[in-house]
């Protein structure tokens, strides 16, 4: 057993940190190479399919010639520690990563930045803030990697608050216990991806979580928002490794006890889990881990019949095999990732093991995937670069610097996921696709959608889309919400859920009223008044504005 308990550790195994400077507009890092084979591969596909001789380009503004808004509240005496109203740090946390954030950010469009961001390095400044926030009617907007897409960091808008403040938590970056006899890691909540497996790497173990977002966000933003990771079927999300998680609120600390499983009531943690910032801020958690595979085997595998590869996924799905790559991916999405040549849909297929050999799996699988009368190549390495599966890693971990740079050639990019049971989910393929094509259509546009299967399940799989759309000029956000509306009211009346992993925040919050139905709603909020009887903490992320307003706030309304 390894521990970092009793301080702040400067010991380097403790705390790894990345120095490079961050993108305030877009994603990852500034000076962050993409791969031009790629994007011209994407950009000359992209060209035939909507009929489009080139895309100009355009370049975001340097941060010095935006102008804010002044903030709307001092610097306070007891904040002025950890807090900062610099102009670049305000405008580099006014938004989350969704395409309408890059959008906006890449033009200069910031007219609500947080008037503050705070930095704390322990409880006592964090409820200094609640106390400070509650007393001056200020919102309160927890921050950890900033890699939202879904409007879930975005400052309130409106005149409710008097002001607001972004709580940036990247000084929680220790790994306070590597516990090896359990296979468990305490960790602190603003630790990002690759310094925990840095980490943990030493000890011979992983969390094996690794979201797209992995570099650039964080172990507190993966559970408030409940993030899926790498694997694409049993543990798939964070769910499955949060073992005790500790949450500060208004009214005091949330923390749950440490236990492989307890039936003890409902359960706390799951309260946590998803919640967004909105009932307090993640301190730090308990993780289950597990030994670095050693072990593996993989395939790509090409169906000419979409209907026969569905069911050869589900076959996978239900036989007990549990794949952790099993990523069916339509034929034009297999096109433009260079995955396929577009004729066929291609399932990217794989098995780990740090225990035992998994050549066997992978024969049993690709039996299963026989009945569908496939044809496929097996992969000693899944991610050599030569390999389509090699491909497929390289475009995954390059998507989002590839979606900004065709931001900035005035494209609509959209990303939306769901999960469905398997019944329904040929209603809701054909549902959503038509849905959205006719959108596009109906704002005058032209575009493409592609789709992939992300993860599967026994009764069900998570299915994501992809949307790219020539935009108009000035009119990009009412284009993108026409979509992102048909989209989601398809997912809704074909019977998926909202969301499966990309969180809830603004853009979904009616969705999910919908969705979970009033009574929830009423609990959900209930909890809140209990744990933020201010109600300063992220409103309207989760719960719509609507109920925020029906909300007592010191024997008033907000």
């Amino acid at each position: 057993m390894a521990s970092c308990r009793g301080g702040r550790s400067q010991d380097p195994a403790s705390r790894v940190t990345d120095e490079r400077t961050r993108s305030w507009w877009g994603w990852g890092h500034e000076d962050a190479p993409i791969d031009q084979t790629s994007f011209d591969h994407i950009l000359d596909g992209l060209g035939r399919a909507l009929d489009v001789d080139g895309f100009a380009e355009t370049q975001p503004p340097s941060p010095g010639s935006i102008e804010l808004r002044s903030p709307r509240i001092g610097l306070p005496r007891s904040l002025t520690e950890f807090c900062s109203n610099d102009h670049l740090d305000r405008l580099s946390h006014a938004y989350g990563k969704s395409y309408v954030d890059v959008m906006r950010a890449s033009r200069g469009d910031v007219p609500n930045p947080p008037d503050l961001v705070a930095y704390p390095r322990n409880d006592q400044q964090i409820e200094e803030l609640f106390r400070f926030c509650e007393a001056e009617r200020v919102a309160l907007v927890p921050y950890g990697g900033g890699s939202s897409v879904v409007g879930g960091v975005e400052p309130p808008g409106g005149d409710r608050y008097t002001a607001a403040i972004t709580v940036d938590m990247r000084h929680f970056d220790r790994i306070l216990e590597v516990e090896t006899i359990s296979q468990s890691l305490h960790v602190e909540a603003g630790v990002f991806g690759p310094a925990l497996e840095a980490g943990l790497k030493p000890h011979g173990l992983t969390l094996r979580h690794f979201p797209q977002s992995f570099e650039f966000s964080t172990v507190g933003g993966w559970i408030a928002t409940r993030a899926g990771g790498h694997a694409a079927s049993g543990s798939t999300r964070i769910d499955d490794f949060v073992s005790a998680v500790r949450m500060l609120t208004p009214r005091g600390v949330l923390e749950t006890r440490r236990v492989p499983s307890s039936g003890a009531g409902p359960g706390p943690e799951r309260l946590v889990l998803g919640s967004e910032g909105t009932l307090g801020v993640i301190t730090d958690a308990w993780l289950r881990v597990q030994p670095i595979p050693r072990f593996r085997a993989g395939a790509i595998v090409h169906f000419a019949d979409g209907d026969r590869a569905t069911d050869a996924v589900r076959g996978l799905g239900q036989s007990g095999l549990s794949p952790s790559n099993c990523r069916l991916l339509s034929p034009l999405e297999a096109l433009l990732t260079g995955v396929g040549d577009g004729n066929t849909a291609e399932l990217l297929l794989g098995f780990e093991s740090a225990d035992h050999p998994v050549h066997g799996h992978l024969d049993r699988a690709l039996q299963i995937c026989d009945t569908g009368h496939a044809t496929w190549d097996a992969s000693a390495d899944e991610a050599r670069p030569s390999t389509p599966e090699g491909r497929w890693r390289r475009w995954f971990l390059q998507a989002p610097y590839l979606r900004d740079r065709l931001v900035l050639r005035g494209l609509i990019v959209e990303t939306f996921e769901t999960a469905v049971s398997w019944d329904r989910l040929a209603r809701l393929q054909e549902t959503v696709l038509s849905a959205v094509e006719r959108a596009i259509t109906e704002t005058g546009s032209r575009g493409i959608v592609t789709w992939r299967l992300n993860y599967i399940y026994p009764d069900g799989a998570a299915p994501y889309y992809t949307v790219v759309a020539l935009g108009t000029r000035g009119h990009e956000i009412e284009q993108w919400r026409r979509i992102k509306e048909a989209a989601s009211a398809a997912i809704h009346d074909a019977g998926g859920t909202i969301t499966h992993h990309h969180a809830v925040g603004r853009d979904h919050s009616t969705w999910l009223l919908r969705e979970r139905g009033a009574l929830w709603q009423e609990v959900l909020a209930g909890v809140k008044r209990v744990l933020d009887p201010a109600w300063i903490l992220n409103p309207g992320v989760l719960i719509p504005e609507a109920t925020a307003r029906q909300s007592p706030v010191s024997g008033d309304f907000l």
